[in-house]
């Protein structure tokens, strides 16, 4: 298709290489010739290699103050960022958005797909959490970030209705894009580097965390909940905000490692006999990397994680929910593991995990995009 065809990719920005940059990496490898825009990239040269080298075209963004270290505190002149990119010479834009990249402009001879990680997340339905968090909930500054927000909203509603089909990464978010769009979308679960991990029988005695240390991740609910287990030992793997918080709760069973390579990371986690998962993710990667090493999860019930980890109660289970982000529903699940570990085996998490792989990715996105420029083309199709 794309010998043919312009294809123009774009980002929210390009400054890590996490779950948003993996697929807009997928999409590059899918369509090599395409061009790539972002409203900023600061990508590292060892992860530019993910883009085949390339480098986006940028934003004003790109060239202000302290704009690689505090892009984000430029959100609210983001929107009108993004429109500034001129990508009208191409037939297909996708865009991998959780931000702003679904509201690049195109017209209507052009075929725009959004893969929507999220609604703008601190806009929307966790505007409360967010603005407790940044301590902007009381005060003339926080009275100017609701406004702001409130400005956002108006906008990201408004774009949405410019792309011509969405796609959700979880049923989760697909019915979050539906309560905030008012659109229909199309699940198709992220790429996840499952060859990156091998799978381990043996498991060791001890439990495993890895996080940011940031607030919505919850590792300090989970070291506090282990804290009053003192019998059995977490290793928590992240570094953060939260570093300080999370380790005044340690108690002499939680091991506190702070960052590490991604090679420690993955050894750790093959041997540990349970991830363990607090947060309310919109998919959640690390727990379906977990279970490609073999290892099982313990996870909080809400979000993306119910769609990829399979409960007790159902063939093959790989895992269990607790029902409440509180330390007795953290510590009744990791009891209830425990009674039923026989129950986990390795092969199955590994297989579970698979399932979520970036091969099986690339087919469905590659299908999807040839099935909507077929469809865009028909509609086209004048008939006299």
């Amino acid at each position: 298709m794309q010998e043919n065809k312009k294809i123009g990719v774009v980002a929210d920005w390009l400054v890590t290489y996490a779950g948003a940059e993996r697929v807009i990496a997928e999409f590059i490898e899918l369509y090599p010739k395409s061009d790539l825009f972002s409203v900023v990239d600061f990508i590292s040269d060892e992860n530019r290699k993910y883009f085949h080298g390339k480098k986006a075209t940028t934003t004003f963004i790109q060239k202000l103050p302290k704009a690689k270290e505090k892009y984000q505190k430029y959100l609210p002149l983001m929107p009108l960022a993004i429109e500034q990119l001129d990508v009208s010479k191409y037939n297909i834009i996708l865009s991998s958005s959780h931000a702003v990249a679904k509201g690049i402009l195109t017209g209507p001879d052009q075929l725009h797909i959004s893969y929507v990680h999220s609604p703008i997340r601190y806009a929307w339905d966790l505007q409360h959490q967010y603005l407790r968090e940044a301590g902007l909930d009381r005060g003339l500054k926080g009275k100017l970030a609701r406004l702001i927000l409130h400005k956002i909203r108006m906008w990201d509603y408004r774009t949405a209705n410019g792309v011509d089909h969405l796609i959700a990464n979880s049923k989760f978010i697909s019915r979050r894009i539906k309560k905030v769009y008012g659109r229909d979308s199309d699940v198709i679960y992220p790429p996840v580097d499952v060859d990156r991990f091998s799978l381990v029988d043996e498991k060791e005695d001890f439990y495993f965390t890895a996080s940011r240390l940031v607030p919505y991740k919850r590792i300090d609910l989970i070291v506090e909940a282990f804290s009053h287990m003192p019998d059995k030992k977490l290793v928590v793997i992240g570094d953060g905000s939260e570093m300080g918080k999370i380790k005044s709760k340690a108690a002499r069973n939680i091991e506190i490692l702070g960052y590490q390579s991604n090679e420690v990371m993955q050894s750790t986690m093959q041997k540990a006999k349970a991830f363990v998962f607090a947060a309310e993710e919109d998919f959640g990667i690390t727990p379906v990397e977990a279970m490609a090493c073999g290892t099982p999860v313990i996870a909080y019930g809400k979000g993306g994680v119910l769609e990829t980890v399979k409960p007790v109660g159902y063939e093959a289970p790989t895992g269990v929910f607790f029902g409440e982000q509180n330390i007795n529903s953290l510590i009744g699940a990791v009891n209830q593991f425990e009674s039923l570990s026989d129950n986990f085996l390795p092969e199955n998490c590994r297989q579970r995990a698979m399932y979520f792989s970036t091969q099986r990715f690339k087919s469905e996105i590659e299908n999807y995009v040839m099935s909507k420029w077929d469809l865009f083309c028909e509609n086209k199709t004048i008939h006299y």
